[in-house]
């Protein structure tokens, strides 16, 4: 017998219980200490908002693909499954998609920023205009 189907809210909510979030503070904090920062928001809001400095951007379509510490197509910093993550997307809902898809992987160390780039950017964090050469 299958589970009872859930929504998409319901399904955020209950994956959001299996891993600890992190605020913009400490996901700058974790940056510095080594943590890879993944920004998977489409072009046109890089282009719209700017990107983080040091943040690669990884389009969600490839994700997977690019973060599996095993994949042929793997980015050079996905060294290992022992990698801190952090996911980021415009408000931080579909980067808590892309953590658990990376838990599934064995990255049991990804996360994902509460309120996304849209937190980072409020918080004073900082910022670079895209295509600036500062950013990915």
């Amino acid at each position: 017998m299958s589970a009872a189907p859930q929504g998409i809210d319901a399904l955020v909510d209950r994956l959001r219980t299996t891993y600890a979030r992190v605020s913009p503070d400490e996901a700058y904090a974790a940056s510095l200490e080594g943590a890879l920062l993944v920004d998977i928001r489409y072009q046109a809001l890089r282009e719209r908002d700017g990107v983080i400095p040091g943040a690669v951007v990884v389009e969600r379509n490839e994700l997977e693909w690019r973060l599996d510490p095993l994949g042929s197509h793997r980015l050079p910093e996905a060294t290992g499954h022992g990698l801190r993550v952090v996911m980021i997307c415009n408000e931080g809902y579909a980067s808590t998609l892309a953590a658990a898809s990376l838990h599934a992987l064995g990255l049991h160390r990804a996360t994902d920023l509460t309120g996304g780039f849209q937190a980072w950017k409020s918080a004073g964090l900082p910022v670079t205009p895209a295509g600036t050469g500062a950013g990915p």
